[in-house]
């Protein structure tokens, strides 16, 4: 059940509140009595209360004498300072990421090779996009017919597109290769994009040839996420797997570069 303490309150407060609706203008005396909040507790529980303005005091009468605010009024005053707490505290949490970003660095890549697996369409475009913001440098991403159906999820190919226009924001290159007969199948909504935005940027590049097969996207020259299909149904994606070798993405890389030189930019 929601609670004035979920709003908080402590557990005298709320007491003591609920019992002002319920006496009128009474003293601190008769309060304690009625809420069963201690006599030796009330006056800082009145206090701390009339902070937060859910009650009113008249300090002319002897003795003093206490009555609660409207509850509609008071309630959208507790949550008023609700939000302002809840404001103050992501401004702190923000403070402290921006500290922190300046503080924590990354140890120089270990010349090793290391690699790890994403299984299943979900989790596999959590893995692309979280390398997709690890970038520094450039992404080269190569897309066959298999990562048509991919793109399908509009929410995943939007969760794509934002972080390859957050990557090109910190001045990361991204070079997108991909089969002519992948562009018909794409969602709407992917190609207005295309047309809307990301064509505009300057370190944004499509290009489209007949010689790709399977679908990797490269990282900085250290690292390929290489989408795996499913060994049954060729229309979904099987597991996402991130390798760190630095032969093996030369090798890619090597590959890669004749293929883009000779490769068709792309128009709509």
């Amino acid at each position: 059940m929601a609670s004035l303490r979920d709003l908080g309150l402590s557990e005298y407060e709320a007491r003591a509140y609920r019992s002002l609706l319920q006496t009128g203008p009474t003293t601190a005396k008769e309060l304690s009595r009625v809420s069963d909040v201690p006599m030796g507790r009330i006056y800082d529980v009145l206090n701390t209360i009339e902070q937060h303005n859910l009650v009113r005091s008249q300090s002319a009468s002897r003795p003093k004498k206490y009555v609660a605010v409207e509850p509609e009024t008071a309630l959208d005053r507790l949550l008023n300072d609700k939000k302002r707490e809840l404001n103050e505290r992501a401004e702190q949490y923000e403070t402290l990421v921006d500290q922190l970003a300046g503080e924590l660095e990354t140890v120089e890549p270990v010349e090793e090779t290391f690699w790890t697996a994403a299984v299943g369409p979900e989790e596999a475009a959590d893995l692309l996009v979280e390398r997709i913001s690890a970038a520094d440098d450039r992404i080269v991403m190569v897309l066959s017919t298999h990562a048509g159906q991919f793109f399908d999820f509009d929410e995943i190919g939007t969760l794509v597109l934002d972080e390859l226009t957050a990557a090109m924001e910190r001045g990361v290159e991204i070079r997108l290769l991909m089969r002519p007969d992948l562009v018909p199948v794409l969602p709407e909504s992917v190609g207005e994009r295309y047309r809307n935005s990301l064509i505009e940027h300057e370190l944004f590049s499509v290009r489209t040839s007949e010689n790709v097969s399977g679908s990797f996207t490269l990282v900085d020259e250290t690292e390929v996420v290489i989408e795996v299909p499913h060994p049954l149904q060729t229309d979904e994606i099987f597991a996402m797997i991130d390798f760190k070798d630095h032969e093996f993405t030369e090798s890619v890389r090597a590959e890669f570069d004749p293929r883009w030189r000779n490769a068709t930019e792309l128009t709509f």
